[in-house]
This record gives C-alpha cells, sequence and structure tokens, in this order.
C-alpha cells in the first residue's frame, strides 16, 4: 500500500538541493549536490543518490554515496573540492556519465555501469584540441542524450552583480559531444542571455543566472534555469537543441512570487535549481528550498506541473503535499517542516551569504539526530505564518492540536485557505508557555474541501512547532 509523501520528499535529517531527476528503468532517480545540517559553503558533501520505483513515489532510498570529493585527481591531494550541482545521462553505450563542477574551471565526467553508481573519474570536458572548455563559466552542467546526440549545457551569469566587465563569460551554452562523452564537437553557442544582455528580448526580466537542465518533451526542446531573481525556476523553448530558445516563463518561485499575480513573498527567497520528469505521465518540477537560516542546508521539494497543448508550463505554487498526488488527509500528525509557507511579522527577507534574517523571523531548523530528532518551526512571533497546503477536509474536523513550545502566551490563529486564495478564520488554539513540547488543543470548524491551513501567533514571546494534527477528536 502507498505510503503518504510531502515536501521535503526525502527524510528531514537529508539535505539535496539542485536535483535533477530522471526515469531509468522502472525506478526515478535524483541526482543533485550534497549540502550539511546548518552548513558553513554549499556541497560539503560527496555526492549521493536518492531512487523510488515509478510506481510508488513514497518509497524513497538511499542508494549511498554515489561519487567522493576525492575521486577527481585534480583535487585529491587537498582532500577534494566542493561537488557542486550535477547533472547524469545515459550514453549512446548504455553506461551512465556524471557531469559535474568543483571549482568553476572545468567541467568533470564520471561514468558507471548502472544509474546509482557509484562514478570512476573519466576526465574533464576538452575542446576537440583537448584543452579544457573554457566558453562562459563551466557550471550547473545538464545533459540530453537526444536520438543518439549528446547534448551538454551549462552557464553562469553575474553580470546583474558585475555589470558590462561580465559580458563575456555571462549566459548560458550548448555544445555537442563526441561519442566519448567528454569532448566537444563544434564550438559552443550562447543559448539564453544573461542579465546585461537581456535587455529587449524575449528574457528581460527572468534572465538566465545559473541552473541549467534540458528536456525534450514531443518536438520541443526545454531549457530549465534559475533566473536573475533567483527565487524561480523559469523555462524557454525552442524547436531544436541549440536554439532559437524563447522565454517561456515561470515553473515555480519559492516565495510563490507571480503565482496567480501575487507580488507578496510568502516564503524566504533564495537559489534555487531542478529539472522536469514525467512519472505515470505525470510531469513534475523539482526544486529545492533553504532551512537553517542561510543558503547552505538546502532539501528537495517537487511539484506536480502541466503542460499545455501549445508548450507552455502555468506556474505552480509550493505545497506541502508535492508527490503525493493529492491533497493530505486529515486525522493524522503532521511533521511542521512540511509548510509550504513561512513569513515573519515583519515579511520576510532574501536569504543570502551577506544578510541574515532578523531577531524576529522564523526558519525550519534540524534537532536532533536521524533516529530520535525532527524539523521544527522555530521562533514563530507575534503575527509570523506557518503555512501548510493542502488537506482534503470532510467537514467534520472539529480539532486542531499543535505540539509546541517556547515563552510564547496567548493563541495560535488557525486560518483556511483556498486554492484561489481566498483566508477565512475557523478557529484557535490557546498556547501558554512550555520549557519541554507539549500538545495544545482547540477548536475549528470547516467545510469539506480541499484547503491550506495557516497558524498566526497572536500573543508575547516566541513559539516553536514540532508537528500540527488537524482531525475529527481530540488526541
Amino acid at each position: 500500500m502507498q505510503d503518504l509523501v510531502f515536501n521535503p520528499y526525502l527524510p528531514f535529517w537529508e539535505y539535496v538541493p539542485d536535483g535533477e531527476p530522471h526515469v531509468f528503468g522502472d525506478r526515478l532517480y535524483v541526482y543533485g549536490s550534497h549540502d550539511r545540517r546548518d552548513g558553513a559553503s554549499y556541497c560539503q558533501e560527496d555526492y549521493v543518490v536518492w531512487s523510488a520505483p515509478v510506481n510508488d513515489l513514497s518509497q524513497w532510498r538511499c542508494e549511498g554515496v554515489s561519487y567522493h570529493r576525492t575521486d577527481d585527481p585534480r583535487h585529491a591531494a587537498t582532500g577534494g573540492a566542493d561537488l557542486m550541482a550535477p547533472d547524469v545521462a545515459q550514453g549512446p553505450d548504455g553506461r551512465y556519465y556524471l557531469y559535474y563542477c568543483d571549482d568553476m574551471t572545468a567541467i568533470g565526467v564520471a561514468v558507471s555501469d548502472v544509474p546509482e553508481g557509484p562514478f570512476a573519474y573519466l576526465d574533464i570536458v576538452r575542446t576537440a584540441g583537448g584543452e579544457p572548455l573554457a566558453d562562459g563559466s563551466p557550471f550547473d552542467p545538464g545533459v540530453l542524450v537526444d536520438e543518439g546526440r549528446v547534448w551538454l549545457y551549462w552557464g553562469f551569469d553575474p553580470s546583474k552583480f558585475l555589470g558590462e566587465e561580465a559580458v563575456d563569460r555571462s549566459g548560458a551554452f550548448v555544445v555537442e559531444l563526441e561519442a566519448d562523452m567528454h569532448t566537444c564537437k563544434g564550438s559552443p553557442v550562447k543559448i539564453a542571455p544573461g542579465y546585461v544582455e537581456s535587455k529587449g528580448t524575449s528574457f528581460e526580466g527572468h534572465a538566465f543566472f545559473e541552473a541549467s537542465s534540458p528536456r525534450r518533451i514531443g518536438d520541443r526542446y526545454y531549457f530549465v534555469y534559475s533566473s536573475e531573481l533567483g527565487h524561480e525556476l523559469c523555462y524557454a523553448t525552442a524547436p531544436a537543441p541549440t536554439g532559437p530558445f524563447a522565454f517561456g516563463g515561470t515553473i515555480v518561485s519559492i516565495a510563490d512570487v507571480g503565482y496567480r499575480g501575487n507580488t507578496v513573498e510568502q516564503a524566504y527567497p533564495a537559489n534555487t535549481h531542478g529539472g522536469l520528469v514525467c512519472v505515470g505521465g505525470q510531469w513534475y518540477v523539482f526544486y529545492h528550498r533553504h532551512t537553517h537560516k542561510r543558503q547552505y542546508s538546502r532539501q528537495g521539494c517537487a511539484e506536480r506541473i502541466e503542460i499545455e497543448r501549445d508548450g507552455s508550463i502555468p506556474q505552480v505554487e509550493m505545497t506541502s503535499c508535492g508527490l503525493n498526488g493529492g491533497p493530505l488527509p486529515t486525522g493524522a500528525v503532521y511533521p511542521a517542516h512540511i509548510a509550504c509557507g513561512i513569513r515573519g511579522p515583519e515579511g520576510v527577507v532574501h536569504i543570502s551569504t551577506h544578510r541574515h534574517r532578523r531577531p524576529s523571523d522564523p526558519y525550519l531548523v534540524q534537532e536532533g539526530d536521524r533516529e530520535t530528532g525532527s524539523m521544527v518551526a522555530a521562533n514563530l512571533q507575534d503575527g509570523a505564518e506557518l503555512t501548510f497546503k493542502y488537506f482534503a477536509f470532510t467537514g467534520a474536523e472539529r480539532a486542531c492540536a499543535i505540539t509546541a513550545r517556547g515563552s510564547f502566551e496567548g493563541t495560535v490563529e488557525v486560518l483556511s485557505i483556498t486554492p484561489a486564495g481566498e483566508v477565512a478564520r475557523i478557529g484557535e488554539v490557546a498556547v501558554g508557555p512550555a520549557e519541554q513540547w507539549q500538545s495544545q488543543a482547540g477548536s475549528i470548524e470547516i467545510p469539506a474541501a480541499m484547503l491550506g491551513v495557516r497558524l498566526v501567533p497572536r500573543g508575547t514571546g516566541a513559539l516553536d512547532v514540532r508537528d500540527i494534527y488537524l482531525g475529527v477528536d481530540q488526541l
């Protein structure tokens, strides 16, 4: 029997951002970077691969370490370099090729006989003359094998921050590879402009920043990327692997900016990276979110998407249910870390390496180890918001309970949210100070419908929430 699955889709203690999803055989594999809990920088761990059967996306398993930081001989003597956003493709020879970057000077290639690895170092991507690929910035590689031909995409655009001086290295590029999977065949082609060069093009306002991810869907070629805004994954389409690509739109924003015209950030914006995959006829977008008050502890999420007949992809919102295939049933206790929206009483600030959160900002943080710990929503103060989407309410639910602790004293308003964004008050939970985790219960009245739930503290002090229960009776 299939279990429930929510966002993030991996265990609370795992941090695999930059996820590139691919179906090989009867399993869905996700290849990504590997962050550290409360990390001090990006991608501090070795690559790991997670997979799930295509007929049950709730059953994820870790396939183990697929590539070590020291497996690249260029960096083995120094203890290895940070392994950043990778991609994997099955080559025409049937083997599986891992493409990665570590120091932004070259794109590395490793190979395995099986999709989960382990992968063995092969070489770096080289020009026909044997030199390292140098056009643009060799960063965030994405690979597409299409009718026996191999196309490598990459790029990075700092021009929004550095200006005209960075234009010669800005934008996204593609080149065809030889059958050896690491030698360029011909010259690279720029397919998407960076910030400065996007002026007057279809990409203006959503220029290429990073996170190249190519797919072929029908007769169209899709190029998914992270835009100059950082918090969104956008897409462009073309009739051929080399373009010309035209901007298509935003697929998902980790702050829900742009969804249904929304201009208010519903969560803390920062970078995101991911790709598209079709499982059982349903398309999904994979992306990542941020935890621990920083950009260095990122977790993978996913949402169902639709591809219209004209090839367009309407923007989707962040949800708590993600891969579940529908809203979550009531009558169960759900961990607070599946919240898809979190805002402080002063709104949100962009999480970056240069700006830190304010004392009133809430955040998600892991406590304890993987066996006995959890990830909690911490520091919820008066006027903060913690949002979950969506639950399948039957209309019989009368109880809401949260497991909470902290100095907070007051009430927690319980609000419902329709898919159209309409908000209504459905009850409250009285909360008093508690040094240890304590269940706090209240009453709700709610109609039968698919609805989100938002918790809003009203009082003094700070509140941590570990889980939430919505049901017919009190626990």
